[in-house]
């Protein structure tokens, strides 16, 4: 009789429990490693959304970061990704890691700039970028922004990628090789600020690898969607002076056939609860409607539109899906 009871309770349960769990609609945010930035913006957006959208359960996934959330979103396995602003144009368009296969993404919002942070110790003596050639250094882990980035720069300054041999480790593994001496230089694209490089210029001296004006030059006729622009001084413990270094902007993507109403509630709630992600990370002071015209690398998604318009917004005709 007992175990009748329970099985009666437990149907019941279900049964209550279902038409409420039809209704829940569940994102998953791709987002990339612990130790960078886009794992805790992400964590805080889908903080946001389960909170702020009705019917929404949202999840930050940690992932390979840009082009492998580019495949993911395509493919179904998450439903939104944070993408660096060159490798969502290569997807978009079926270009160099890409292969020839147009991805089916839009932007959803811009987000913030990265900036690509070359590290050595200071011991090391290495000082211009020319100096990989024959190092152990990491480009970032495979699937990433950050190997997408280091990759183009280092082409369009004409050092051969078989010119060092390339370990490919994340954020923190490479500063923790470093630290330990396995890799002599390690690369970021991220925004200023994270974690791992500072964890790491806390218990040895570094230096950030800057780039000359004709350096510079070279790497923005590779590639459009990056900026000249100065690392500031005093973001990490002994760089003292700006660093001219490449940026690029972040972005939001999502699956192109994602409902209007469901991505126009998504948008909706980032712009308007933005004070919260702010408490996160300070980048998200980037985090505008008008960024997101000013900047966004690839056509907006409907929903987003929708809800730009509604602030009076004008969009870009290069910007319409």
């Amino acid at each position: 009789m007992k175990r009748v009871i329970v099985i009666l309770s437990l149907c019941l349960v279900l049964i209550l429990a279902g038409p409420v769990a039809a209704k829940t609609t569940f994102v998953s945010v791709g987002t990339g490693g612990t130790g960078g930035i886009y794992y805790p913006y992400g964590g805080g957006v889908a903080e946001i959304w389960s909170k702020y959208v009705k019917g929404v359960r949202a999840v930050a996934e940690v992932t390979g970061a840009s082009v492998e959330n580019v495949k993911l979103a395509h493919k179904g396995e998450t439903v939104i990704g944070e993408v660096m602003g060159d490798v969502a144009v290569a997807g978009y368009n079926g270009l160099s890691k890409f292969k020839g296969k147009k991805h089916d993404i839009l932007s959803m919002a811009i987000m913030y700039p990265n900036l690509l942070q070359v590290v050595a110790l200071k011991k090391s003596g290495i000082t211009n970028i020319d100096q990989v050639k024959g190092k152990n250094i990491s480009t970032g882990s495979p699937g990433s922004g950050t190997n997408f980035m280091a990759e183009v720069v280092l082409k369009a300054l004409g050092i051969p990628l078989d010119s060092f041999k390339d370990s490919r480790l994340s954020f923190t593994e490479s500063a923790n090789a470093l630290k330990d001496g396995t890799i002599e230089v390690g690369t970021w694209s991220v925004g200023p600020g994270t974690s791992s490089i500072l964890d790491l210029s806390t218990t040895h001296d570094i230096n950030i690898i800057s780039f000359t004006p004709e350096q510079t030059q070279k790497i923005l006729e590779a590639n459009k969607t990056y900026s000249s622009v100065d690392l500031a001084g005093g973001v990490y413990r002994g760089i003292d002076k700006p660093v001219p270094t490449i940026g690029v902007w972040n972005v939001m993507i999502c699956q192109k056939s994602l409902d209007t109403d469901l991505v126009y509630k998504l948008v909706k709630a980032l712009y308007e609860h933005n004070d919260y992600l702010l408490k996160i990370h300070p980048s998200a002071a980037y985090t505008t409607i008008e960024n997101a015209v000013k900047y966004s690398p690839i056509p907006l998604h409907p929903g987003t539109i929708k809800y730009l318009q509604e602030k009076g917004i004008a969009i870009p005709e290069k910007l319409l899906p």
